[in-house]
């Protein structure tokens, strides 16, 4: 039996579709911090390209985390464009505004905003508006869409020796939670299955993702769920993580990937934070029940955003500073939830 995806793939913007399909060389930016998703999509958009015999660059500011190192391709991600290439698109994914790339921007500032772009993102907070900016907060993952990018023009899920569709399956595992997230939809599962069908080792891209961790990343997490801390009868809960506790532990940023999803499992918690101390200043990852406190709302203060139940801002002040703040606005917003 053959899952069926064409129904969906309608959606995909004619711009998008007609941007990519002629591109010759592509600047393909994930956005800074990666992970899986913004990967992922990366990834899949330079096997769409140079299936209409264009080229990519893949291009972070920031090295892939060890944890995704699963992905095929992911290694060959720079830090910046190939000086010697005639790019003549900018895809950028997982992510609206431009700053997010990171690093990147300054130093090619000319470049990238020289370039017809195409954005791929489902963030509900994205304000990217140009005429092949695709957003739809409805998709569980940027990888879903891109996957519905792929079915739109033509391009087989079993692509690539099968590598189109386990990088497509990673950033939506990723992005789910292994499908637990309330984002979910029948759309996700759909797509889900057909990249089973065409390839995608889910179970093992599920294991090596959230069942397996190296010694020095489960002693951070004791670090940082030691210093849980609960207000208002636990409506809300918090903890932090800071510089010291990757030292001691021997572990890196990236190896905090996860610690706020175990935080939200806090039972009465309408709202969890985890406040990550970040040279100077504090990075915020925030988890909300479905029903209650939007994420966006309270991160959107903080001049974040993300999605209704998950979302996360930076700070310009140290965690002790911008603690307090904080939890006063999550504290307002969870007590006016009624269940």
């Amino acid at each position: 039996m053959t899952i069926e995806l064409a129904g969906y793939a309608a959606a995909v913007p004619q711009e998008v579709v007609d941007r990519l399909a002629r591109a010759r060389s592509a600047l393909v930016i994930a956005h800074e911090n990666p992970d899986a998703d913004t990967l992922g999509a990366s990834l899949a958009v330079r096997v769409l390209v140079e299936s209409f015999g264009g080229a990519a660059t893949l291009v972070s500011s920031d090295p892939p985390p060890a944890l995704y190192h699963l992905l095929p391709g992911v290694g060959d991600f720079r830090t910046d464009p190939d000086p010697g290439a005639p790019y003549d698109l900018l895809v950028v994914c997982d992510f609206g505004p431009l700053e997010r790339m990171g690093p990147v921007l300054e130093r090619h500032r000319d470049l990238i905003e020289r370039l017809p772009r195409v954005v791929i993102d489902h963030h509900v907070s994205s304000e990217a508006s140009g005429a092949a900016d695709w957003i739809d907060p409805a998709a569980a993952a940027t990888c879903e869409m891109a996957a519905l990018l792929a079915v739109r023009l033509g391009i087989p899920l079993q692509a690539a020796d099968g590598r189109l569709a386990a990088i497509l399956t990673a950033g939506i595992v990723m992005d789910t939670a292994t499908f637990a997230h309330p984002s979910t939809t029948a759309r996700t599962l759909a797509v889900a299955a057909a990249l089973v069908e065409a390839g995608a080792p889910l179970s093992e891209i599920s294991r090596r993702l959230y069942r397996s961790k190296p010694e020095a990343q489960l002693r951070l997490f004791g670090r940082v769920l030691e210093r849980l801390e609960s207000v208002d009868g636990g409506l809300v809960v918090w903890s932090r993580l800071l510089e010291e506790d990757l030292k001691v532990t021997g572990s890196k940023p990236s190896d905090s990937e996860g610690i706020i999803d175990l935080i939200a499992q806090a039972e009465d918690a309408e709202v969890a934070i985890l406040f990550k101390e970040a040279e100077g200043s504090t990075r915020l990852s925030v988890r909300t029940r479905p029903g209650g406190v939007d994420a966006t709302v309270l991160t959107g203060l903080f001049g974040g955003g993300g999605h209704a139940r998950a979302a996360g801002a930076t700070i310009d002040r140290p965690v002790e500073e911008a603690r307090p703040a904080v939890l006063e606005e999550a504290r307002r917003l969870a007590s006016a939830v009624r269940r």
